[in-house]
């Protein structure tokens, strides 16, 4: 029989990718929403799952799979702090994750958001859009390469912003606490204080880990920031204050902010109209009275077919090795030796 996976969080225009790319035969189902409390009763009876970011894999779902003979939880994801590692390892279950995908993917997203709140295109096209066509001063700004962009986080996908806005002649600096070699065509090396003084648009690209790094982009870190200066985080909410971001906003602190995820997530992306948005004093409510000071996309960085390609390629791999009893690479939780 066919090892049978059902994939949530798969949308109508990536099941062509995932049956082109499935050379192995598994039995796949898709099913477009996010795994929830409310749907865990759709696992039932299959021998893998596979999530993506916003699904609900804590100890309450995964004891609920492990019941159901579950034991193979995996993630398409880099991000995989939407599982409960603890209680995958203490039910016997195997976890595997995605370490990497196409760089440029979310480095593309920056950099186009990046652009777009410093030159204020968001608010040109509102203006005109409301029969308002006066040149806001807010677009009136140094042209690329006059402009100098921060990248907080130098891996795979800060470097592969760093080159594009090299590429138009922007002057680059970068700030890592493990800085690499070989990249002083690229960047500059440059303590984070100087970097968010100098920099017209500050890019953050740093990995999330619970408990250690949460909200360090805060009041702290804004205050050094230029007033005409921009912030771009297509990384993870947790690593910024939101509230702190925006105050910065609303005072003038910072020219504006553009974010490709924010805190509670699951209450918003992947519907229309959601109900949450209906919550006054919500982190969502509040971005969007800043419009077009701040942007938000629906997470959206790893939707490139490259980077799906990848996701799809390294999952099915994953499920091969797994049930090849091969964990040398990317299993976050392994069988007991």
């Amino acid at each position: 029989m066919a090892f049978k996976i059902i994939s949530f969080g798969t949308r109508d225009n990536e099941v062509p990718h995932f049956d082109a790319l499935n050379k192995e035969g598994f039995e796949m189902t898709y099913k477009s929403e996010n795994l929830t409390h409310d749907n865990i009763d759709l696992v039932k009876g299959f021998d893998g799952v596979l999530l993506r970011a916003n699904n609900v894999a804590d100890k309450q779902n995964l004891d609920q799979m492990a019941e159901w003979g579950i034991k193979y939880v995996f993630t398409r994801t880099v991000g995989y702090n939407h599982i409960d590692l603890d209680a995958a390892k203490a039910n016997g279950q195997i976890v595997a994750y995605v370490p990497a995908y196409s760089p440029y993917a979310v480095a593309d997203l920056a950099f186009g958001l990046g652009i777009m709140q410093n030159r204020n295109l968001a608010g040109a096209v509102a203006s005109s859009e409301d029969g308002d066509f006066r040149p806001n001063p807010a677009s009136f700004v140094p042209e690329f390469q006059s402009l100098t962009v921060g990248i907080l986080g130098t891996g795979k996908i800060g470097l592969a912003e760093a080159k594009l806005w090299k590429g138009v002649g922007a002057k680059v600096l970068g700030y890592d606490p493990y800085p690499k070699d070989g990249i002083e065509d690229i960047l500059t090396y440059a303590s984070m204080e100087d970097l968010l003084k100098e920099a017209d648009i500050v890019s953050l690209h740093v990995p999330y880990f619970k408990g250690s790094n949460d909200q360090f982009f805060a009041a702290d870190q804004l205050k050094l920031m230029k007033s005409s200066a921009v912030l771009v985080n297509t990384a993870r909410a947790e690593i910024t204050d939101e509230e702190a971001i925006i105050a910065a906003v609303k005072a003038g602190d910072i020219k504006g902010f553009a974010t490709d995820v924010i805190s509670n997530e699951r209450a918003y992306f992947g519907q229309v109209k959601p109900e949450a948005l209906q919550e006054k004093g919500s982190i969502m409510a509040e971005f969007q009275a800043l419009y077009p000071k701040v942007v938000v996309t629906p997470h959206i960085g790893s939707y490139t077919e490259n980077a799906l390609h990848d996701m799809i390629s390294i999952s099915y791999k994953n499920f091969e090795n797994a049930l090849n009893g091969n964990f040398e690479e990317n299993f976050l939780v392994k069988p007991e030796a």
